[in-house]
């Protein structure tokens, strides 16, 4: 009879053990689908900055440095691989396009242009996507974190290799961007 209860005892330690192990690979198979939203949304954003590019490029003749700036942002936000690599290129990119919001207050005539005020809507609504993508996805993250760090998942966390990982933050960019981009075309 003793033997039953160890064994019992056993079985339940082993099954909770895998239970735990279990959730956490649910956990971080949940930020990389989440990651892969907001990859989307970024496959997206990457499509139209070549067309606000161009858009710009007939009015800002001597906005060349930030076009190449933004150009190479994309560049590299494409060429990353890693979910580290693309939060880091993606805040770059982030930042270069900030800058273009900027430079376009000087064009009065881009500002009413029909194709700049269209590629500037699908933008801003991608803008939107993102942050709410981003969202879930720290979210998912903060979960995910939060399950390896606590007890007694952390013993199990840490035999399986399972690590702490990144929030998709804004960094230094982040002000100014805690609300959805305005766009104002008045002169």
């Amino acid at each position: 009879m003793s033997i039953v209860i160890i064994l019992v005892v056993i079985a339940l330690f082993v099954f909770g053990l895998i239970g735990i192990y279990n959730r956490i690979v649910r956990l971080r198979n949940r930020r990389q689908n989440a990651f892969a939203d907001i990859d989307v949304q970024l496959r997206q954003r990457h499509d139209l900055v070549p067309q606000l590019v161009e858009s710009v490029k007939g009015y800002a003749t001597h906005e060349r440095e930030l076009l190449t700036r933004i150009t190479e942002a994309r560049s590299a936000a494409i060429n990353a691989t890693t979910i580290d690599d693309k939060i880091r290129t993606e805040n770059q990119l982030t930042q270069a396009l900030q800058g273009l919001k900027v430079a376009v207050e000087a064009y009065p005539d881009l500002k009413a242009n029909q194709n700049f005020l269209q590629l500037q809507e699908e933008l801003s609504d991608i803008e939107n996507k993102l942050a709410a993508a981003r969202r879930f996805f720290n979210a998912a993250t903060t979960e995910y974190n939060n399950s390896i760090e606590t007890f007694p998942a952390n013993l199990i966390a840490g035999s399986f290799g399972f690590k702490r990982e990144v929030l998709f933050d804004l960094g230094e960019s982040r002000t100014g961007m805690e609300e959805p981009p305005k766009i104002s075309f008045n002169s």
